[in-house]
């Protein structure tokens, strides 16, 4: 898989600006397994019929997959944040994911999407 669903910038912006350095091929595999993860949820893979969706729908795919990528690359290096970002930034990321999910997840979404 590539950077399909989100890209190294969206993970950044996500992860914040104190986030430990990652190197490009450490950043594609958080997206990797994000890009996985919201397939595994919605049961199928996504990626093939990405050029399908409308706008609406790669913009949650982002959302998501940059939430769940930035929040595996907070908890891979702590180091560089202040006392409480860390918990801030892992509670608006895990918000984000599940809002996201739960779009995905909707009926309209789900039909739109294995229409694609």
């Amino acid at each position: 898989m590539v950077e399909t669903y989100c890209a190294k910038t969206d993970v950044e912006l996500k992860a914040g600006v104190n986030v430990g350095t990652l190197s490009d091929a450490q950043y594609t595999l958080l997206i990797n397994e994000a890009e996985a993860y919201l397939n595994s949820v919605m049961r199928r893979d996504l990626i093939t019929s990405y050029a399908g969706l409308d706008a609406g729908k790669k913009e949650i795919l982002r959302m998501a997959a940059s939430a769940h990528a930035a929040i595996a690359a907070i908890t891979y290096d702590q180091t560089g944040y202040f006392l409480g970002e860390v918990t801030n930034l892992l509670n608006a990321n895990y918000t984000t994911l599940s809002d996201a999910v739960r779009l995905l997840k909707e009926k309209y979404t789900s039909d739109f999407v294995e229409e694609a």
